[in-house]
């Protein structure tokens, strides 16, 4: 998951500031995946509660910049480039998109804040479903951001 992240940046970094700040939200929210999945940052100065809250803010932050900016920016650049294959591209993922941040948003609510302690016994098998959602989620969103470079590269080309 990590590797797809970095070759994201790689190949779209620059493009505009709006995804690259997006771009690295999606890498530290990956990190903290990561870290949550592993048991690693669990310690005295970070109980299993503190950490979780803090994923499920990264996670709640990701979506609703995906949702509130990144995706109005992305179908913007299309219109305004006359893509209609962008267009029909992200009003096919789009929907996906939703139904997974509906999902984001069921984990949010089953674990933050008021998580209790028989609902942890379930926490591993929902971080890996919730993995397996970001690693969808990160596809959809990567086939959208590189229909936006494909149009800025056009215009550029023809110059």
């Amino acid at each position: 998951m990590l590797t797809t992240c970095k070759t994201a940046q790689e190949r779209w970094g620059g493009v505009h500031r709006l995804i690259d700040c997006w771009l690295g939200s999606r890498q530290a929210l990956i990190v903290q995946y990561c870290n949550l999945s592993s048991g690693k940052p669990l310690s005295a100065e970070s109980p299993l509660a503190d950490t979780l809250s803090r994923f499920c803010e990264s996670l709640m932050d990701y979506c609703s910049h995906g949702h509130f900016e990144v995706y109005d920016q992305l179908i913007a650049e299309a219109r305004e480039y006359g893509d209609d294959n962008g267009i029909e591209l992200a009003n096919s993922i789009v929907p996906k998109l939703d139904e997974l941040t509906s999902r984001c948003v069921d984990f949010n609510d089953t674990y933050d804040e008021h998580c209790t302690f028989d609902m942890l016994a379930k926490l591993p098998e929902d971080l890996s479903g919730i993995g397996e959602l970001l690693e969808e989620r990160f596809e959809l969103e990567d086939q959208l951001i590189a229909k936006l470079h494909n149009i800025h590269q056009q215009p550029a080309e023809a110059v």
